[in-house]
């Protein structure tokens, strides 16, 4: 009688942890588009990998305001909530928010470090112009539901900014400030780059979305200071 081959056994993987279960409430209009959310991650993966532009002295194809026109600081435009947030080293991504206890209706990663960020926020005013083209009278997809721009930064291209699906460090992001309206500071994060320890900085503010047509977006900041805080406005336009 041959003797008996021992039988391996495999242990089987561990279970995936928990999905953190997020508070935020889902935005008063919330649609979901399954093709759109695969479109969204392949030109993530695709861009996140391109280097920043260094900028040079192109201007954008449109001339932009400088803060928000008289003609709209009574105006009944929507006020939002807006967050730039980042590591150090790392790119800069756009939250907005109804307002802090629901979660982004819109998620941009911005083609700038959030260091460089500082830097420009430091000088008193920063345009952000994200631009992209036109795809023909018929086409009904709505401005903020493109998946790429091309981003100036006070009239420097510095590359393309990219919607993105929220990742579960956004939505830890959002969570950790949902009692903060507005505001500045630095959130712990673990970063690939920088580290398990690295800083995450954020900053917040109230921003008024002004609508000019179908084509065109803006986000002014509202400065809690008047008009002695630092200037900052989005434009999100199709030409």
């Amino acid at each position: 009688m041959g003797e008996s081959q021992p039988q391996s056994s495999t242990t089987p993987p561990p279970p995936p942890p928990p999905r953190h279960l997020s508070s935020l409430v889902q935005p008063s209009h919330q649609r979901k588009n399954k093709h759109r959310v695969r479109v969204l991650k392949v030109f993530h993966s695709v861009f996140r990998s391109l280097p920043i532009i260094t900028p040079t002295c192109k201007m954008g194809s449109i001339s932009m305001p400088i803060g928000l026109p008289d003609s709209h600081r009574n105006s009944a435009g929507t006020r939002v909530t807006g967050t730039l947030f980042g590591y150090r080293k790392g790119r800069v991504t756009l939250s907005i928010q109804e307002s802090p206890k629901y979660f982004p209706t819109l998620l941009v990663e911005l083609a700038m470090q959030t260091n460089v960020l500082q830097k420009e926020m430091s000088s008193g005013m920063v345009r952000i112009a994200l631009e992209c083209e036109k795809k023909g009278d018929k086409d009904k997809t709505r401005i903020l539901d493109e998946p790429l721009w091309t981003m100036y930064c006070n009239g420097k291209k510095s590359g393309y900014g990219v919607k993105k699906e929220t990742s579960e460090e956004d939505l830890n992001v959002m969570e950790l400030l949902k009692a903060v309206s507005m505001g500045a500071g630095v959130l712990p994060g673990n970063s690939e780059i920088e580290g398990p320890d690295a800083d995450l900085a954020y900053m917040r503010a109230h921003f008024q979305r002004v609508v000019g047509s179908r084509d065109s977006e803006t986000f002014y900041m509202l400065s809690p200071d008047g008009n002695n805080g630092p200037e900052l406005s989005i434009f999100f336009v199709r030409i």
